[in-house]
């Protein structure tokens, strides 16, 4: 069995059932040694997540439920009016903001967020809206609700509603499993799994599970506990990280109908110390690529394409938010390694790629900044 709450770098040699190796996490790279610079372009409250519009600026998400642009160039930050009410507070708020893969004909973006339901149970939501630009900032109309975790529950952690559109064309959705546990194995339930879904929210003939229909058709993969990553390689791989208790933070390959064992396996322990059963003494479940303990605290991921980093493409980059840290993973097929941790210093809560090839990052927590990272 793998020991516990030791700094460990753990690669599972084979998806399933196998033994993991375990070697010695990469020590953190200083800011003199850094391959890039790190300019700040702009700050916000609580930054959440980013995505570019084809002209270059951005979008950016405030946790307290504002949407702004910000011309990356110059700095200059806008408000995008009509975002939804948000359930604010704790880790729900406004999240994650992706562009429809037609955008630049149908103007429409997909944005997550923590909603109120009855007697303080909350949830994550997904929408759908059109991006009207103006000299001011902008406005979202037609608004339309297409996904609701199931059901809504008490609590303000662990919503994961992480987005992506995949080479398929399908929308994928991460949710988490709102620190109850067994949500994540219960197939009428949509939390703690990954989910796919068609543009307008209903479900693919080809899912899994959709012939059991209702939610359970929405589910790809289940057994997860709070994914704040999930991004394609240029295979149509799709990776994703999540936050694991204490300790045993993972860097997962997802398989179509796959189950990665949370809450009944984990390479961490509940807060507290009671014990979860290791990912090795159960082969029945998908055990993860790369584990951290200690923890990294994972948020946002990339899997890098561009020219500007050239010896990077087609790594993955991760944030870190306990470790403060971008975090490197060099991908090789179905396996990966973590390959550097640069020290950041703050709490990096998204990583994006701009258009030109350079990585943005967003600090965590009011007055976060937007940093453009260019090689050196």
């Amino acid at each position: 069995m793998v020991m516990k709450r030791l700094s460990l770098h753990i690669v599972s040699a084979m998806a399933i059932g196998t033994a993991s190796l375990a070697v010695a996490a990469p020590a953190a790279v200083e800011q003199s040694q850094w391959p890039f610079s790190a300019e700040p372009r702009a700050s916000f409250s609580e930054p959440w997540a980013m995505t570019f519009l084809p002209d270059g600026t951005a979008l950016v998400t405030e946790k307290r439920g504002a949407l702004k642009r910000v011309d990356v160039k110059t700095g200059k930050v806008q408000t995008i009016d009509g975002v939804p009410e948000v359930a604010y507070g704790g880790q729900g708020g406004l999240g994650d903001v992706i562009l429809h893969p037609d955008f630049a004909q149908n103007n429409v973006i997909y944005f997550s967020y923590a909603e109120h339901g009855d007697g303080g149970d909350r949830g994550a939501a997904v929408a759908r809206a059109k991006l009207e630009l103006g000299a001011d900032g902008g406005s979202l109309s037609d608004t339309e609700v297409i996904w609701r975790q199931v059901p809504k529950v008490s609590g303000k952690g662990h919503y994961g509603h992480r987005l992506a559109f995949g080479p398929d064309g399908k929308l994928w959705i991460a949710s988490g499993e709102r620190q109850k546990f067994t949500p994540a194995q219960d197939m009428d339930s949509n939390m703690g799994k990954i989910l796919r879904l068609n543009e307008d929210g209903s479900v693919p003939d080809d899912n899994p599970f959709a012939d059991k229909g209702g939610v359970t058709a929405q589910i790809w993969s289940l057994g997860h506990r709070n994914p704040l990553g999930i991004a394609f390689d240029d295979q149509g791989r799709l990776w994703e990280h999540e936050m694991g208790p204490e300790g045993g933070d993972e860097f997962n390959l997802i398989q179509k109908g796959g189950n990665y064992g949370y809450p009944e396996v984990s390479n961490g322990d509940h807060y507290g110390g009671r014990p979860i059963p290791d990912h090795d003494t159960r082969p029945e479940f998908i055990a993860p690529k790369i584990s951290w303990t200690p923890v990294i605290s994972p948020a946002g991921l990339i899997i890098y394409d561009g020219d500007r980093f050239a010896d990077w493409k087609g790594d993955a980059l991760a944030g870190g938010l306990s470790a403060q840290a971008l975090v490197r993973i060099t991908l090789n097929g179905e396996d990966a390694s973590e390959a550097a941790r640069y020290d950041m210093g703050e709490r990096i809560r998204e990583v994006e790629q701009g258009p030109d090839g350079s990585i943005w990052l967003l600090e965590d927590g009011d007055g976060g900044r937007l940093l453009e990272l260019q090689p050196k």
